[in-house]
């Protein structure tokens, strides 16, 4: 069957957006053009998205601009807004106080139109080309962002890049979660597979440490969640990146359960408490409140450039980055 492909609105400047629907077993999934954004994943029974979204353009555009998007090309925080990479310090954008680039500046891969490389019923690949220099990072850069679907209820996204000049890159999907189609992930039962953490100093930057969890954020045996949690915290699932390998666990009151699998040695969580409650243009009321969603982004480690004993996140010509990140729905 061919795949299912319809405009889904315009960008300020006059691009067009595309959605791309998926189905395969008990999973409907949306995908849109624009930062490769997540926009709606359907388990059959629950009248709800299971991540949040919007269908109104400007809101992507605006203040919902990380909600389902693959953030990059360096997702997380660069302290300084600066790096050595191949020997030349190179400059990025400061787009969050005191001196930092928060997911690639301004002008990142969640703020542009990505092309529809391949589609079929259950996948679609896209693809977005970056010019050496722009947002300050070298190499021209070739991204790719593929949803498989598989049934009963599995999305396997797979991220990979090349280059032309060393660089650096670290992408992340940034949906929020929220299992219940509730107002907040009040009542969710959630859980971590990781030892230990990057704590972060008062600019929420890694200090360079690497803590147990114990006595701190220990989420190996799970914890029901409050809604009011306060989480914007780098796990350490491993070391380096590795096989698919279980990462997370999180279940909604009505039984809706979500299992994510990851290569990558990190998965940041954050709690939502951003998330901005002013209307947006085209939008009458209030989107979503803070802690609507939690947010799970599979990555290597945050400020990887400044720490050296934290996972890599060079690239060289020739060389491949991958990421595979598997979210699996289901009941219980």
């Amino acid at each position: 069957m061919t795949a299912d492909i319809r405009l889904f609105g315009m960008t300020a400047d006059g691009s067009e957006v595309q959605r791309i629907r998926l189905n395969a077993g008990e999973l409907t999934v949306v995908v849109l053009t624009w930062g490769a954004v997540l926009h709606d994943v359907r388990l059959a029974g629950a009248p709800y998205s299971l991540t949040l979204g919007t269908d109104v353009m400007a809101g992507y555009e605006a203040r919902m601009v990380h909600f389902g998007s693959v953030v990059g090309p360096v997702a997380n925080r660069i302290g300084g807004a600066s790096a050595v990479i191949g020997g030349k310090r190179c400059d990025f954008e400061v787009n969050e106080a005191v001196g930092k680039t928060l997911h690639g500046g301004n002008n990142g891969t969640q703020r542009r139109v990505w092309a529809i490389a391949a589609a079929s019923r259950s996948s679609v690949t896209l693809a977005l080309d970056l010019a050496d220099g722009d947002g300050g990072f070298p190499g021209n850069r070739h991204l790719t962002a593929r949803f498989d679907l598989a049934a009963p209820g599995s999305l396997t996204m797979t991220l990979e890049a090349r280059t032309d000049a060393e660089t650096i890159v670290n992408l992340a999907n940034h949906s929020y979660w929220n299992l219940d189609g509730s107002a907040t992930y009040a009542g969710h039962r959630f859980r971590v597979a990781a030892d230990s953490y990057t704590p972060c100093d008062a600019q929420n930057l890694p200090t360079g440490e690497i803590a147990p969890v114990t006595g701190t954020f220990d989420l190996r045996k799970g914890r029901v969640l409050d809604g009011a949690e306060v989480y914007d915290t780098n796990f350490c699932l491993a070391p380096a990146p590795r096989p698919l390998s279980f990462a997370a666990e999180l279940t909604g009151k009505s039984g809706v359960r979500m299992v994510l699998e990851t290569t990558e040695p990190g998965l940041q969580v954050y709690d939502g408490r951003g998330i901005d409650t002013a209307p947006y243009p085209g939008h009458a009321g209030v989107p979503y409140a803070p802690h609507a969603g939690l947010a799970l982004e599979a990555q290597r480690w945050p400020d990887a450039t400044n720490h050296a004993h934290f996972p890599s996140i060079l690239l060289s010509p020739g060389g491949h980055y991958q990421q595979v990140t598997r979210f699996t729905f289901d009941r219980v």
